[in-house]
């Protein structure tokens, strides 16, 4: 029996994220490992952390955190990226550097199983969309990364335009889509970004609640398992599940075990304290 294992935000915290592995008896031969996004940055072992994961092959796969792209784009030295990152800079300095930012720019920015009706992303999704139209948006914003990533780094940076919209600029939308999946936090119903707020759910700005609030219809029967809220920490209602419980912050880090032909409902949740 295969399990699906999707772990929170590692956030280059190679040691917690090796117990963790341990203490699930994790086998690369039976069980599919699914990251939220964040691999990298703010840990001190960000090169294990990649290393690690590309390791595992098939096995293992992320969707893309902010983090991540921070990655890539100080990768591809972007302008807007100014401060100097040690743990950057020995991912690029490492002999396997290439291919382990060439692994990380395949990954995509959502990812979904139809028929047991799961979904992860890193952030979260807009209330207007539902499975598929998500899967759409993450298309435009993989297609772009792949066909042009120096062009899309150009424009990624920015908190406008702060709703997506239709007929709208590609490379606005593509930075709006960026953000949904990667930063948000609150919106308005109508999916109107808002970064005010990094804390918990009761510092919603006015007008703004968690983004999980105002969910398509579409995604009734499904599980949507998200990261990066660290100040939300673990979190789960009936419909999505939050796991970045803070690793990096001296918090813990979680896996959400759901094993195949087993009821969603039976999941259940490990983890570990970390130290980074």
């Amino acid at each position: 029996m295969k399990r699906q294992i999707f772990i929170g935000d590692v956030q280059g915290c190679a040691g917690p994220l090796e117990r963790l592995l341990d203490r699930l008896d994790f086998d690369p031969a039976r069980d599919r490992l699914r990251f939220a996004g964040d691999l990298v940055n703010r840990g001190g072992d960000s090169l294990a952390t990649l290393r690690l994961i590309r390791s595992l092959g098939k096995s293992a796969m992320s969707v893309l955190g902010n983090h991540d792209l921070h990655l890539l784009a100080y990768a591809h030295h972007h302008p807007r990226v100014r401060k100097h990152n040690k743990e950057f800079e020995a991912i690029m300095a490492a002999e396997d550097g290439p291919e382990l930012l060439a692994w990380l720019a395949r990954q995509p920015m959502f990812w979904k199983h139809d028929r047991r009706r799961l979904a992860l992303v890193h952030a979260g999704v807009d209330p207007r969309w539902g499975p598929e139209a998500t899967a759409r948006r993450a298309a435009e914003v993989e297609h772009a990364l792949k066909r042009d990533p120096e062009r899309f780094f150009a424009h990624m940076y920015g908190d406008r335009p702060r709703r997506w919209k239709p007929g709208r600029s590609p490379l606005a939308n593509l930075r709006c889509i960026t953000n949904v999946m990667t930063r948000m936090r609150f919106c308005d119903p109508k999916g109107r970004l808002n970064f005010g707020a990094k804390g918990s759910i009761k510092q919603a700005p006015k007008g703004c609640r968690p983004w999980f609030d105002f969910l398509h219809r579409d995604w009734q029967g499904w599980t949507l398992v998200f990261g990066h809220w660290s100040m939300l920490g673990l979190f789960q209602n009936e419909q999505v599940i939050g796991l970045d419980s803070g690793c990096v912050w001296g918090g813990a880090l979680t896996a959400l075990v759901i094993d195949d032909e087993v009821p969603v409902s039976e999941r259940r949740l490990v983890s570990i304290g970390c130290g980074c």
